[in-house]
């Protein structure tokens, strides 16, 4: 029967160089390699199947929260804080008492100035000095002068006027405004007004139409030594007071042709050219157009 040498001898034996044979030392060599030789091991045999055993118990973690507070303490920067070391650091005053503040109504601020009165400059007067600002009023007092001026000078009558005044004189003209026409007669009297058979009052019973229609007469000066005799057709009770104005202005310049540049510079003289606009076809009027319907 041979038996193997194990590896390890035999790689030890390749590496030692061989040494001199001495006589008489081959036995003692060969009993202990005899020696070394392993004995053949017995088959082995059926073990029972383990029985289960009992799950161990968990061991309790070892308590490492001390150590690891200490070594925050000590401010390592990778040291691992334990949970309530972070809670609190994130609730510092969970566990305090917390007083309650009251939280009024927030109220709105008072606006400084706001009962004060504002005082309106007008638009390009608030950046003038005081010595623009004097000027600009001057030139203000100095154009109502001029214009009042005016005002008087038109009121005031024609001091040249020099119309006869025989017992037979007639002047007549015809005036025109939008489509009322009216046929003028002056003749001298005492101031009186007849049209179409009535008196001024009857006919016009607006203040404002009767002082228009004695414009021309007052401004010459003659209003209370001429007699008006009119006839009168078409047109509203404003174009018949304006076609009258214009009829009585036209038969002075028959009586005086002298009295023509002053009666044209105050405008009584120029027929009012304004008339109402005609109405356009698919209009209601001139120009109002039917209201639009979507649907």
């Amino acid at each position: 029967m041979t038996t193997e040498r194990p590896e390890d001898d035999q790689q030890a034996d390749e590496q030692e160089p061989s040494a001199p044979e001495e006589p008489g030392a081959e036995e003692p060599v060969a009993e202990a390699q005899a020696s070394e030789e392993p004995e053949p091991e017995a088959a082995p045999e059926p073990e029972a199947a383990p029985e289960p055993e009992a799950a161990p118990e968990p061991e309790a973690a070892p308590d490492t929260e001390p150590a690891i507070a200490a070594e925050a303490e000590v401010g390592d920067p990778d040291a691992v804080e334990p949970e309530e070391v972070i809670e609190a650091q994130q609730n510092p005053l969970e566990g305090e008492e917390i007083e309650e503040i009251e939280i009024a109504p927030r109220q709105k601020p008072e606006i400084p100035g706001a009962d004060l009165i504002p005082d309106i400059i007008p638009e390009g007067e608030q950046f003038l000095d005081a010595e623009a600002q004097a000027a600009a009023e001057a030139d203000a007092e100095a154009l109502a002068a001029r214009e009042q001026e005016e005002a008087e000078e038109e009121s005031r009558p024609i001091a040249d006027a020099a119309i006869d005044l025989a017992a037979g004189a007639r002047y007549t003209a015809t005036g025109k405004r939008k489509t009322a026409v009216a046929r003028v007669i002056l003749k001298p009297g005492t101031g009186t007004y007849v049209i179409n058979g009535n008196a001024l009052e009857a006919f016009f019973p607006r203040e404002t139409l009767r002082r228009i229609i004695r414009q021309p007469l007052e401004t010459v000066g003659y209003e209370s030594r001429m007699d008006v005799v009119a006839r009168m057709h078409g047109g509203g009770v404003s174009a018949q007071a304006g076609a009258l104005r214009h009829g009585i202005s036209r038969a002075l310049i028959v009586a005086d042709p002298n009295l023509r540049g002053e009666l044209k510079r105050r405008g009584f003289l120029t027929r009012d050219p304004r008339v109402k606009e005609r109405k356009k076809a698919g209009l209601k009027k001139a120009r109002k157009r039917p209201q639009f319907s979507k649907r």
